[in-house]
């Protein structure tokens, strides 16, 4: 049957946890993870609420392959009104946490209220209880507070979800950490759980993960997708080898890298910062930056990085404690504290993600609002007297204090955690803000890439890649290679591939997997796990059930069809260089189209047909 059919529903507000059955009809409509939280999150709670209040909720999902053999089963997301953007907000996360909720004998966890003190949640298979965080977590980083609760437990093999300094602190785009490195990262799901007065999660799970539907068929539809994955170029060679950093070369070289807060779309250092440089030896003690590759749980690709810092480094030369092997930066991070502020110094990038790892922060979010800070220094809108030091494009010095200063909590760095959109607007440049919804743009322009342009204006949560990701078309030819520049057939192609990922982040797997995966490949490992019918038709229609969900919840909060736009840079200002020069995004095109095929009304409403198609 796949799923546990047990949800922990814990009322912070009174202090306790109490157990009770999944609704496996809605189970049956919207999967798990995901989908099937989103629909719990949009029965509960009013869209208007206020993200910080305590009438928000929070819940950890996990899907129905989470924690099984199936390749990338190790995710789990967390669903709530996001903090940045005050729109649904779904952040999904690897590691092996998930994979331990499901152990534990649980498929979801629904957080409300807000505890008067802070607190921690305590899962031992079926006891679950909230223990005093204050005078003991609270006030930690990341790495203490798991190492604390581990050494508190006695039991290192616990896995501990947690917020650092920054989610306590309010930082709009903190994250929510387990295992050290990875993240539920974007959308502020960290400032929600901090609103809360909840530190971290922490589970020991025994139990393993239910009843397989049909084990036989499970074994063979696994071994067979696995087989696709170790064969195909990315997920079997480019992934393990250089991680998601292989990325850095090939976007810049199409001239699709933004840069200096979009101001241009190739940046002259992206060599310096990219996964081949990772591999080279430095000349101060002649070790590579990359120590090697790091799989999730259950994952056979293994696209994580395991990386050392120089220790004869500005950033590190006075700190011993980030000098060992640490997680290393992904192709996001990278842009976002490099390309993104003109920053080519690797040894800064990686420091700057150790302290986002460390404090509890989006490095997306992070590294592109400071990139609107840079511009508005250049340009005369903010002063050196108001930050407290010269930032300039291309200062690894002023970009490490930034993001320290946000992590702490300290100084002009509490105005850069309201990200970019606010601050923007408070220094009267909201034109400046690279971001869709409040949340600041991943590492692809939207000019160069017209599907990427479509996806960022049109994602439910904001700006975001993994809504789709029409990079796999426009730049590697997954299914198959679309032009660019090209506008016709994108809003279709746009429409299958959001829905697609919404089936796969609610299965419990892995998006890497469907640069070698088509939704066979996944249908096949679902119905042999989960009781019913899922058929390719079926999923299909859940892919897009989740999606329409997901849009008629940001409707009732307030969003509108105005909101599926673009920054003015990327509609009016041309690419300065490369092969797309003179590019601009032409999502005026695409969107009559886009709304057409999504089944929605000129306003971008679904409408009452689609609705009653869906089951809505």
């Amino acid at each position: 049957m796949a799923w546990h059919r047990k949800i922990l529903r814990v009322n912070l507000t009174q202090g306790t946890c109490t157990a009770e059955p999944l609704n496996m009809e809605w189970a049956q409509q919207y999967l798990g993870q995901r989908g099937l939280a989103t629909k719990y999150f949009c029965e509960e709670v009013d869209p208007k609420v206020d993200p910080l209040s305590p009438e928000n909720k929070l819940i950890y999902a996990t899907g129905p392959l989470t924690g099984t053999m199936a390749s990338t089963g190790g995710r789990y997301s967390v669903v709530t009104k996001g903090a940045l953007t005050g729109a649904i907000a779904c952040s999904n996360s690897g590691g092996y946490f998930g994979a331990e909720l499901r152990f534990a004998g649980w498929d979801m966890i629904i957080f409300e209220g807000r505890s008067p003190q802070p607190v921690y949640l305590h899962i031992e298979d079926d006891k679950a209880e909230l223990l005093p965080a204050e005078n003991f977590i609270w006030g930690k980083s990341v790495w203490d507070t798991e190492a604390l609760i581990k050494q508190r437990h006695q039991d290192p093999l616990m896995r501990v979800s947690c917020i650092g300094k920054a989610g306590e602190n309010g930082v709009l785009f903190a994250a929510i950490v387990n295992d050290l490195h990875r993240a539920a990262g974007r959308s502020g799901v960290g400032a929600v759980m901090g609103s809360k007065n909840l530190k971290a999660v922490a589970v020991r799970g025994t139990k393993g993960v239910g009843n397989i539907h049909d084990p036989k068929a499970f074994f063979a539809a696994v071994n067979a997708a696995k087989k696709v994955l170790h064969d195909n170029p990315v997920t079997g060679q480019g992934l393990p080898k250089y991680g998601t950093q292989v990325l850095m070369n090939v976007i810049n070289e199409i001239g699709a890298s933004p840069t200096r807060n979009h101001r241009d779309v190739q940046f002259e250092g992206a060599s310096k910062i990219s996964a081949e440089a990772m591999h080279e030896k430095r000349p101060t003690d002649g070790k590579t930056h990359l120590v090697t590759n790091q799989a999730c749980f259950g994952c056979t690709i293994a696209c994580g990085r395991i990386s050392r810092i120089d220790e004869t480094h500005f950033s590190v030369r006075t700190s011993p404690q980030y000098w060992g092997a640490n997680g290393g930066l992904e192709y996001e991070a990278a842009w976002a504290f490099g390309n993104a502020n003109g920053v080519d110094d690797l040894e800064a990038l990686q420091f700057c993600n150790l302290l986002c790892n460390e404090h509890g922060i989006d490095p997306i979010s992070m590294g592109a609002t400071v990139g609107a800070v840079m511009e508005l220094y250049e340009i005369g809108a903010l002063s050196k007297e108001e930050i407290g030091f010269e930032a300039p494009f291309g200062s690894a010095e002023a970009l490490i204090k930034l993001v320290k200063m946000t992590a702490e909590g300290e100084g002009f760095g509490k105005i850069v955690g309201l990200g970019s959109k606010r601050l923007t607007e408070k220094y009267g440049h909201p034109e400046l803000s690279m971001s869709v919804k409040g949340q600041e743009f991943p590492a692809y322009d939207g000019r160069a890439l017209q599907g990427m342009g479509l996806e960022y204006a049109t994602s439910n949560r904001g700006a975001c890649h993994l809504r789709g990701y029409m990079v796999a078309s426009e730049v590697l030819g997954i299914p198959y290679k679309t032009d660019p520049q090209a506008t016709e057939g994108k809003p279709e192609l746009l429409k299958a591939f959001q829905d697609a990922t919404a089936v796969v982040d609610s299965s419990g797997l892995c998006v890497f997997t469907t640069f070698a995966w088509g939704l066979p490949d996944i249908q096949a490992q679902i119905q042999a796990a989960c009781e019913g019918d899922w058929s390719l038709e079926k999923l299909n229609l859940v892919g897009e059930r989740i999606w329409n969900l997901e849009r008629e919840f940001n409707l009732k909060a307030g969003f509108t069809a105005k909101d599926d736009t673009l920054p003015p840079r990327l509609l009016k200002e041309g690419c300065k260089t490369g092969p797309q020069k003179g590019a601009v995004s032409r999502i005026d095109i695409m969107m009559p189209k886009y709304y057409e095929v999504r089944g929605w009304d000129a306003n971008g409403v679904p409408t009452p047909e689609t609705r009653a198609r869906l089951g809505l």
